[in-house]
């Protein structure tokens, strides 16, 4: 009886991944997926410790399952100390679509075709670079939302 259970539980969690949707407050994985009344404190609460306790919400993230969004690039320090490092040289080259710093960005961010990566930057600019005293954090926010 027990397997019964288990096994139904198991089919209806995975038939809701198609209908999952992504709660702005504890986010997407199977806490979200399973505990669909987001109402109250409670609710929320265990949402998060579902997320928690089965591990399955970073698996998602990067995956792009559980009712998760695949980001298209992981941030990291390295790219973030880089970008930081190199502001200057990073705005001239993306302007002319290729460049050292550029080719090294793109290793940094685990990029597949640095061609597309180059030009899908250089087109987009002035949607990176949005002004003169732009942060290194707002670059690395509009490269992750440019258009690739």
């Amino acid at each position: 009886m027990k397997k019964i259970l288990v096994s139904m539980f198991a089919v209806a969690a995975l038939a809701t991944i198609g209908m999952a949707n992504v709660n702005s407050q504890t986010g997407c994985g199977l806490g979200a997926m399973i505990i669909k009344d987001d109402s109250s404190a409670v609710m929320l609460a265990l949402q998060a410790t579902t997320n928690g306790t089965s591990a399955n919400q970073t698996f998602g993230i990067t995956s792009g399952t559980s009712g998760c969004k695949k980001a298209k690039f992981v941030m990291n320090d390295r790219a973030e100390e880089f970008v930081a490092s190199n502001m200057d040289i990073l705005a001239k080259e993306i302007s002319v679509g290729h460049g050292e710093s550029l080719d090294t960005l793109a290793e940094l961010l685990n990029v597949e075709d640095k061609a597309i990566f180059c030009a899908a930057l250089q087109a987009n600019y002035n949607s990176i670079y949005t002004g003169t005293n732009v942060e290194m954090a707002d670059v690395l926010n509009n490269i992750a939302t440019t258009q690739i």
